[in-house]
């Protein structure tokens, strides 16, 4: 079975993120967390999140991004962004679920993303996604906010 690396692709989004958050603020006022955990259900039908390196195709994986305000002030519209890594599928699945999708990485909409084929408007397949955002109305001092996404392993 084809094994998948995930520290590569936790460190990209890292990278990704942090250079967005570079740009937007003081390098100290926002510190951001990111791990990668399978998504699992136990024996009661609860979903449990299990900490991960590697996986094998199919298997589910959430990335969560954990921003931390460091700072005294509050952030207003923070926007952040998680990449969709390379040779994984988004599931449809975001938290908070008001996140905006991309194809490209540049022009962004609500969700579910369509486009228009033979003239008519379909709905774009998840495979299709490459990154998403949200807006964090707020982020008062000294207080954090986390937004996810769920992929499945190609």
């Amino acid at each position: 079975m084809k094994r998948f690396n995930l520290l590569h692709n936790v460190m990209l989004a890292t990278f990704a993120s942090a250079c967005l958050l570079g740009t937007a603020h003081a390098d100290d006022a926002l510190k951001m967390e990111l791990t990668a955990n399978q998504v699992i259900k136990n024996a009661d039908g609860k979903t449990v999140y299990s900490p991960v390196r590697t996986a094998p195709a199919g298997t589910v994986i959430q990335y969560k991004a954990t921003y931390i305000n460091t700072i005294n002030k509050d952030i207003n519209d923070l926007m952040v962004t998680l990449p969709i890594p390379a040779n994984m599928t988004f599931t449809g699945e975001a938290n908070p679920a008001s996140a905006q999708a991309s194809t490209d990485g540049k022009n962004y909409a609500d969700m579910p993303l369509m486009k228009k084929v033979n003239g008519k408007m379909v709905k774009v397949p998840y495979s299709e996604y490459r990154t998403l955002r949200w807006n964090i109305k707020l982020l008062p001092a000294k207080k954090s906010a986390a937004v996810a996404l769920n992929t499945t392993v190609n």
